[in-house]
């Protein structure tokens, strides 16, 4: 999930968001609005944690939500009949 598509489903997310670090207010998630800049921001704050390893944490958890979104676009097998 790119930073475009992380602003774009922003209202979607903060309920997964909240689940994932919940130490982020809801001050803070409106704060971030799904900018990936303020998100890391705020993440270093409220972890204490560096810039790299809030950058990498959200990476990793954004690729996450990527992996999941992607088995809506597959289409289910069967279409074929099996032979009698």
């Amino acid at each position: 999930m790119n930073s475009d598509q992380l602003e774009g489903q922003w209202k979607q997310i903060k309920g997964t968001v909240r689940e994932k670090w919940g130490k982020l207010t809801d001050d803070d998630l409106t704060a971030i609005a799904g900018k990936k800049d303020q998100f890391v921001g705020r993440l270093q704050e409220r972890y204490g944690i560096s810039r790299e390893q809030a950058q990498k944490d959200l990476d990793k958890w954004l690729s996450g939500l990527h992996a999941a979104e992607s088995p809506r676009t597959q289409t289910s097998g069967g279409g074929g009949s099996t032979p009698r």
